[in-house]
């Protein structure tokens, strides 16, 4: 058996080394879950026929060492006999301070670059007094020799010899300067790494490599991928909804948080909503007992009755437990970028777009007084995304400017979507309501008459035209028991509802031209018998 340090580059034939130069293993895809994400890493190594045991990374020392998983990807006759991930502690090498680091370490750091210019400017300063000294020398020496030879040129040999020592004296005094400088900063780095030592220890980075063992029995390339889960990686889904006209544009992102000690850099983003935490945990059973007790001759004479407010829903997903904002409807979802993406691994929201589409909506105003008294518009489309569209915020931009957030549900490929996108502040609703009660003279019954006015308004700019139909709905209760009657009076409605369905819910279509006031009149009686109580 021989040990030999492997790198992509030409083959190597060294078995001395126990501890080889670790080859770079980048990340090539990554499936990001619920809470945690699947990553991939892919080389190809150059490898002689034989057994070698290659340290491959760095990798994220997060990484959960039961996933580890290592196959070959080349056709190439080789077995892996072991994968491992070993971890080690290492002290960080120097880097520029950041935000998060602590003044001393700024002040410090700021202190090493002042000095480092300072040192070089010093040096320069000495080149040229050395020139300067060389050039004095040179003009004396001409001096002495022009003097022997009979030659007088005083203002000359003045002029030049009083350049050179100013010169001299300029570069002496910036000398002096600087290295009065360098001694203060000497001494303030002292007194800072003094502070340093007491306030803070160096930091350490827990460094992560994989120890692969194979076996290859003829020279060759050899293709290696691994996988592995990491924790501290998740992402949850968003939308932007841009209402042009009579076009609207959906388009769908990802928000990705990670911060598994490694960027992730041009890889495959894979996003998915299976949860393997909760992948093993059976659905908790509890008792529900049932008990029967005859009724009381009270309980026999009347019937207690009471108003009961209930959401009006469809059938969906069961609301999803633990981390909020994940709803795939009880189906694992799978979505994938459209190209390489690039996530930095500072824990920060990165929005990675997945997909857009543009359809015609249809559009609606529509308003419920009970609830609120503003007019909102309301567009309606269906799903052209080609994917489920899963619950999320959505951004809500009108006429190119930002109108508000919303949520945006569950929502299966071509099913219908409902967006609200604000009310109008051109349109005013107000309610109004009263009640009579009375009693039949031979059956007892209680008769309540209820009469719910609407006046709607519409404020327009001078010169606009067009008529606009505000859907107005109001609703009446439903009776689950024979004993109390709800019936709608036609006749004292003014107009009668275009439909009311089985819930109750009274619609209209109203139309208002600019500057136009509308009332809309609903009528209903609720008839109880005389053993009812509760009204």
């Amino acid at each position: 058996m021989s040990t030999a340090p492997i790198s992509p580059a030409p083959r190597s034939t060294d078995s001395t080394s126990t501890t080889p130069e670790p080859t770079a293993l980048p990340v090539t895809a990554v499936t990001c879950l619920e809470d945690r994400a699947l990553v991939e890493r892919s080389t190809v190594l150059d490898l002689s026929a034989g057994v070698h045991r290659l340290r491959l990374g760095p990798v994220g020392a997060l990484a959960v060492d039961r996933t580890l998983h290592a196959e070959l990807t080349a056709d190439h006759r080789a077995t892996v006999l072991d994968v491992r991930l070993v971890r080690s502690w290492t002290p960080r090498g120097p880097q520029p301070p950041t935000d998060d680091d602590s003044p001393l370490r700024r002040r410090a750091h700021a202190l090493e670059e002042e000095r480092a210019g300072l040192d070089r400017r010093r040096d320069r300063l000495r080149t040229r007094l050395d020139l300067l000294g060389r050039l004095a020398a040179d003009l004396l020496r001409e001096i002495a020799e022009g003097v022997g030879f009979g030659e007088s040129e005083r203002d000359r040999w003045a002029r030049e010899l009083d350049r050179v020592d100013d010169d001299r004296d300029t570069c002496g005094e910036e000398l002096r300067t600087a290295e009065a400088r360098l001694t203060e900063i000497s001494s303030e780095l002292g007194a800072v790494a003094r502070a340093m030592d007491l306030a803070d220890d160096e930091p350490v980075e827990l460094v992560g490599h994989v120890e692969l063992t194979l076996e290859t029995d003829a020279a060759g390339p050899v293709g290696v991928r691994l996988s592995h889960l990491t924790p501290c990686a998740l992402w949850r889904p968003a939308y932007r909804a841009v209402l042009d006209g009579d076009a609207l544009t959906l388009e769908t992102d990802a928000i990705v948080w990670q911060r598994t000690g490694e960027d992730w850099s041009d890889v495959r983003l894979t996003l998915s909503t299976a949860r393997s935490a909760l992948a093993t945990d059976p659905p908790r059973l509890g008792e529900d007992r049932l008990t029967l007790k005859d009724r009381s001759a009270a309980e026999r004479r009347t019937v207690d009755v009471e108003l009961r407010e209930e959401e009006i829903a469809t059938l969906g997903p069961a609301p999803v437990l633990g981390l909020p904002g994940v709803d795939d409807g009880g189906e694992t979802r799978v979505l994938r970028a459209p190209g390489p993406v690039t996530v930095a691994g500072d824990g920060r929201a990165h929005r990675v777009p997945l997909s857009s589409f543009t359809t015609a909506p249809r559009h609606e105003y529509a308003c419920s007084p009970e609830l609120s008294p503003l007019v909102t518009q309301v567009v309606r489309f269906d799903n052209g995304s080609g994917h489920a569209l899963l619950a999320g915020p959505v951004d809500l931009l009108r006429g190119g400017g930002f109108t508000g957030r919303g949520t945006l549900d569950f929502t299966a490929p071509g099913a219908p979507v409902e967006l609200a996108f604000g009310s109008r502040d051109d349109h005013r609703v107000v309610r109004e309501t009263e009640e009579s009660r009375d009693t039949t003279g031979l059956s007892q019954r209680t008769v309540v008459t209820r009469t719910v006015r609407l006046h709607l308004s519409r404020f327009s700019a001078p010169g606009e035209q067009g008529e606009r139909v505000v859907v107005v709905r109001e609703r009446i209760p439903v009776s689950e028991v024979s004993a109390v009657e709800v019936q709608l009076r036609k006749d004292a409605c003014s107009p009668a509802p275009d439909t009311v369905d089985a819930d109750g819910i009274a619609r209209w279509d109203v139309p208002l031209p600019p500057g136009g006031r509308r009332t809309v009149t609903l009528v209903y009686e609720l008839s109880a018998s005389a053993k009812v109580t509760g009204i």
